[in-house]
This record gives structure tokens, C-alpha cells and sequence, in this order.
């Protein structure tokens, strides 16, 4: 694998941005040509948060249905309610992002919102099982959405801002698989506590999220790490003109060269693929193959095993050969999987079509939000382009199993994966839409990183 001159993190791309010559950019760092080392201790620190946020959205997702079904019957409202977290997700994670972006205090800029936040969550989650009638529990779900959505954002941008740019992908690699083991906690809280204590079991999770929350925030000290004191030094020397969310929002849509954009619209058509195949796999087990309803469920534990196992690898090799070359292949492959349950579709068909797609889909995953991070004109918009992501995938997670129900109602089962393959093929298109894979701006600000750190 040849990698792209384009996608490397150099003296010229940075003289580009900032529109100094090359002569006047300053040589240290990665600027010089020394790779910063990749920090463990704090990328497993920052994993820590993330599955602490995680695990209380997978319990929710497994538990709260249920505790909604004691007062409706209702299918539809149930899902409606259940809904109203990517809904305000779509509004409150941006402006949370770009609230911590503004941030300057003593605790750092992500910091203050995990302390807040984190608690008063985890209360509300305490409570939905408490709630006395069906108007206090809405109201509880919706506090608690609203508190939860809040934080997102805040605790997934220590990820980038922990990590040099060239690092960010094996960072958000290991936060990814500790999102993905939150699906095995939740699992074992429903298996073992809630059928004896679904009380009990609620707050379990709100404490385990509290617990990992406090070693993150007393492990990081956000406030005296080199990368904050990077940013006050760049409020100072550059000010703050520009960071404002709707110059921000208009720099995307008005700059010249596109590749933000079309990473945002290629994240949403990837992600109308990935929640697609997760929504509509069990029901294509039992319509289209003919099996029971847990026998079509079994389809998708490959595909966590697969994320699991193949997330780091992927990560170490987009670092090596550039994570647009690693996301076009993930996405090639992932139609490649679904291309072969389309052609045999049968059980085991099926289970490798979801295994080979799901770690196509992690080639993909694993970069994406690495890729908005890097483009981002400044490392102090760090906190905006997080819940920007986060709402292409909302609005990913929205239309993807819809159309594909349409779809499949305008033709059979036996096309989904047909459509999937399609859906694939457009986003891998949409990712030779994205010209470069860093702004040299943002690599430039390594320099203020590295002499903080030699102080």
C-alpha cells in the first residue's frame, strides 16, 4: 500500500493553511519530522470515560423499553420516546461541543462538564425505574437524555486532544472497543441483577459510570496538560475571532476545498449502511431465512467480536498508509460482505457476510471521526466537529433503516443485502470526494504542544 503524499502531516500543507511560505513555518515537531509518541496511559484514561458514558446508553437501551412497556402498549410510542435521545443529540451535542471549545478554566475545558454532568445523569438514571406514573418517567427519560447528550460530545473530544494528529486513530480505536464491551456489561447486569433488582440494576450502571468518570478526571488533570496550555497560548497569540458555531458551521459550507463537507455527507451514507444492517438483520433472519426470532438475533454477535478484533489492526495501519486509503477499503469490503449474503443467502451465508462487513465497517469507523478532527481548522474546534459527527450519524441512523424498509417493501428480503452493497458503494465513492487528511493549521499547532511539554 503506497501511501498519498497528500496524507502526510508536512511542513508544506501547514504553510498552505496558514498561507506563511514554508521557509517561515517553525521546525519542531512534526513539523521537524519527529513523530510525537503515542500516549497509552491517556488514551486507556480517556477509553475509561467513554465506556463509563457507553455503558448507561446500552443499559438504557436494553432496560428503559421494557419499564416504558408497563404503561403502553404502544410499539410506536415506545420508539418514539426511546428516539428522543438522537433527537436532541442532533441539537444539544454541537452546542456542547463548541461551549466546551470556548471553555478556559481551572479544571481544564472538558473537564468542568464531566463533573457537572456525570452526577446529575446519573441520578436521572437512578430514577427512571422510581418513577410513579407514565408522565414522571417521559419526564425523567427526557431530563436524563438531555443531561447525557451533554457530556457525549465533551468526554469524545479528550480523545483527539490528548493525541497528536497522527495518533488520534489508534486513540479513538481503543475508545471504540471499550464502547463495544459496554454491550457485554449491560448484557450481564439484564442476565444476572435486573430479573432480582431492576432497581438495583439501574443503579449499578449509573455507578460504574460514575466510578470510571472519577478516574478519568483525576488521572487526566486536564488543566495542566501540555495540549490546554497549547490552547490558551494559541487564544493569546492568534484571539478568538472565527471559533464562533455559525463561522464555523458557514467555514465548512463555503471553503473552497470540499473535503469537509463530503466527509460529512460520506459518514451519513455509511452510517445509513451500518445502522441499517443492525436494525434490519433479525427481521431479515426471520422473514427472509426463515428461522426464529433468537435464532435471527445470533447474527449479531459476529459482528461485535469482529469490530472487537479488527478495530486496533486497523488503526495501526491507517497511522502507516493513511486513513482515506483504510476507510475506502473498509467500505469496499463491507460491500463485498453483503455482496456475499446477497449471492448466498442462507444462515451461514449470512453470518460471514456480517463478519466481513462488520470489519470492512470498522476500517471505516474507526477513522471517520478521526478524519473530521484532523481537517478541523484548529485543534480549539475540536469539541464542535465531535457533535457535528455525531449528528451525521444520527441523521445516518435515521434514514438508513427506513429507506431500507422501503426498499424492501417496494421489492423482497432477499434484496437487502443487494441495497447494503449499494449504499456501501456510494459512500466508498464519496470518500475520492476528500482531497487531503489533515489542515495544516491544525498540525501546526504541534509547535505550541511541544514547547509546553519542554517547559
Amino acid at each position: 500500500m503506497k501511501r498519498d503524499p497528500r496524507d502526510r502531516p508536512n511542513e508544506s500543507a501547514s504553510a498552505v493553511q496558514t498561507g506563511a511560505t514554508p521557509a517561515a513555518a517553525p521546525a519542531s515537531g512534526i513539523l521537524a519530522g519527529t513523530t510525537p509518541r503515542f500516549r497509552l496511559r491517556v488514551a486507556m484514561l480517556v477509553a475509561l470515560g467513554v465506556f463509563a458514558q457507553e455503558s448507561v446508553w446500552n443499559f438504557h437501551d436494553a432496560q428503559t423499553p421494557v419499564t416504558l412497556a408497563q404503561y403502553t402498549s404502544s410499539a410506536a410510542l415506545i420508539g418514539l420516546i426511546m428516539g428522543l435521545d438522537n433527537i436532541l443529540g442532533i441539537f444539544v451535542q454541537p452546542f456542547m461541543g463548541h461551549l466546551s471549545d470556548r471553555t478556559r478554566s481551572k479544571w481544564g475545558r472538558r473537564t468542568p462538564y464531566i463533573v457537572v454532568g456525570v452526577p446529575i445523569a446519573a441520578i436521572l438514571f437512578t430514577l427512571i425505574p422510581f418513577a410513579p406514573n407514565f408522565p414522571a418517567l417521559i419526564a425523567v427519560i427526557v431530563l436524563f437524555a438531555l443531561t447525557a447528550n451533554a457530556f457525549k460530545p465533551v468526554t469524545e473530544s479528550l480523545i483527539a486532544d490528548t493525541q497528536a494528529p497522527q495518533h488520534r486513530s489508534k486513540a479513538n480505536a481503543i475508545g471504540r472497543m471499550a464502547s463495544s464491551l459496554t454491550i457485554i456489561v449491560s448484557a450481564l447486569l439484564s442476565l444476572f441483577v435486573v430479573d432480582e433488582s431492576v432497581e438495583a440494576a439501574f443503579a449499578i450502571s449509573a455507578l460504574l459510570m460514575v466510578a470510571c468518570a472519577t478516574f478519568l478526571v483525576l488521572g487526566l488533570r486536564e488543566s495542566k496538560s501540555a495540549e490546554y496550555r497549547a490552547v490558551v497560548d494559541e487564544d493569546r497569540i492568534e484571539g478568538t475571532e472565527g471559533l464562533g458555531f455559525r463561522a464555523i458551521v458557514k467555514d465548512i459550507f463555503t471553503d473552497r476545498d470540499r473535503s469537509r463537507l463530503v466527509m460529512i455527507i460520506a459518514i451519513i451514507v455509511a452510517w445509513c449502511a451500518w445502522s441499517g444492517i443492525r436494525a434490519m438483520l433479525t427481521l431479515y433472519g426471520v422473514e427472509g431465512l426463515g428461522l426464529t426470532r433468537g435464532q435471527a438475533g445470533g447474527f449479531t454477535l459476529p459482528a461485535g467480536v469482529a469490530f472487537l478484533v479488527a478495530a486496533l489492526p486497523v488503526a495501526i495501519v491507517s497511522d502507516r498508509y493513511g486513513r482515506r486509503i483504510v476507510m475506502r477499503i473498509g467500505m469496499g469490503v463491507f460491500a463485498i460482505g453483503t455482496l456475499i449474503g446477497f449471492a448466498v443467502p442462507t444462515v451461514v451465508g449470512t453470518y460471514v457476510a456480517v463478519l466481513v462487513a462488520s470489519v470492512g465497517f470498522a476500517g471505516f469507523v474507526v477513522n471517520a471521526t478521526v478524519m473530521l478532527w484532523n481537517l478541523a481548522p484548529s485543534r480549539r474546534m475540536i469539541g464542535v466537529y465531535t457533535g457535528i459527527f455525531s449528528v451525521a450519524c444520527a441523521i445516518g441512523s435515521s434514514i438508513g433503516p427506513a429507506a431500507l424498509g422501503g426498499l424492501v417493501d417496494l421489492t423482497d428480503w432477499r434484496y437487502l443485502m443487494f441495497f447494503l452493497a449499494v449504499i456501501a458503494v456510494a459512500a466508498l465513492a464519496l470518500t475520492f470526494g476528500v482531497r487531503r487528511e489533515y489542515a495544516g493549521t491544525q498540525v501546526a499547532e504541534e509547535r505550541l504542544v511541544d514547547a509546553e511539554r519542554a517547559e
